[in-house]
């Protein structure tokens, strides 16, 4: 019982540390492209959408990979249980 309530909290600290890392990076974002954009419109250029866009693409997947594909999370397990019944069809595991 013990053992299964360090792994919950070794899988809870590990995801939480997983969205404070993407809400560290959306802060960062935020910042650099604000300035960015500041910079940009005292110059009379729109330039700031280039940077704006392709880090925007980055935290994108940063997001997908914390929120949606979590370790533990439903979809991942499902993938990973799906994945282990093609290896081992017989349902016997050789380990």
């Amino acid at each position: 019982m013990e053992t299964n309530d360090t792994s919950l909290d070794k899988l809870a600290r590990r995801r939480a540390k997983a969205k404070l890392g993407w809400f560290s990076h959306a802060a960062v974002y935020l910042a650099v492209n604000a300035g960015l954009i500041t910079l940009s419109l005292a110059n009379g250029r729109a330039w700031a959408i280039f940077p704006l866009l392709g880090w925007g693409l980055g935290l994108l997947m940063h997001g997908i990979a914390v929120w949606v594909f979590a370790p533990g999370g439903h979809l991942l397990e499902g993938m990973v249980q799906r994945e282990r019944a093609k290896l081992d069809p017989t349902g016997t595991k050789p380990w």
